[in-house]
């Protein structure tokens, strides 16, 4: 994964639920205009750092023994759109894991007021690669939780996966 749509960790209930933070800056490059002229951040980036939010959720319940990839976004609604200045809070809970794949349901929250309002929900199913086929193709290495994926753990406090060759 080259970008991250989350900027930290702030809660992670092991194979229950994960709370991440998203800072919308001006500064990002991936920013569009309206119409009106406001810079917003596009729901298909806030949906993508929701299922960042739950993959890791995922992979952390698996040990992160598994290559985690999103398969389906079975539902995505959002209310509001996200600007400079805001702050985003993904909410993942695991609804269904097994040795095909898992299940959550998410709910986006945006800081208003000193406090989060939900302003979305987004309901997504992951898929593990199968060992053998991934390893031929791409080897031993995990590259659904790269170097990026184990800093932000890290700097969260929780325990990375270790790199593979």
């Amino acid at each position: 994964m080259r970008w991250l749509w989350i900027d930290r960790i702030v809660d992670l209930a092991a194979g229950e639920r994960l709370r991440a933070i998203k800072h919308v800056s001006l500064a990002e490059e991936h920013l569009f205009v309206t119409p009106a002229g406001v810079p917003v951040m596009p729901a298909s980036l806030i949906i993508e750092g929701m299922a960042q939010t739950a993959g890791l959720l995922v992979g952390h319940a698996g040990g992160f023994r598994e290559k985690v990839l999103l398969a389906k976004i079975q539902r995505a609604t959002l209310d509001r759109e996200a600007t400079p200045g805001c702050t985003l809070m993904y909410e993942a809970t695991l609804t269904r894991m097994d040795p095909q794949g898992a299940s959550c349901n998410g709910t986006v929250h945006l800081r208003a007021d000193d406090e989060f309002v939900p302003i979305g929900t987004v309901d997504l199913l992951f898929t593990h690669l199968d060992h053998a086929r991934s390893d031929e193709v791409f080897g031993n290495t995990n590259f659904v939780f790269g170097e990026s994926f184990r800093t932000l753990l890290r700097l969260s406090g929780i325990e990375p996966p270790e790199a593979t060759a």
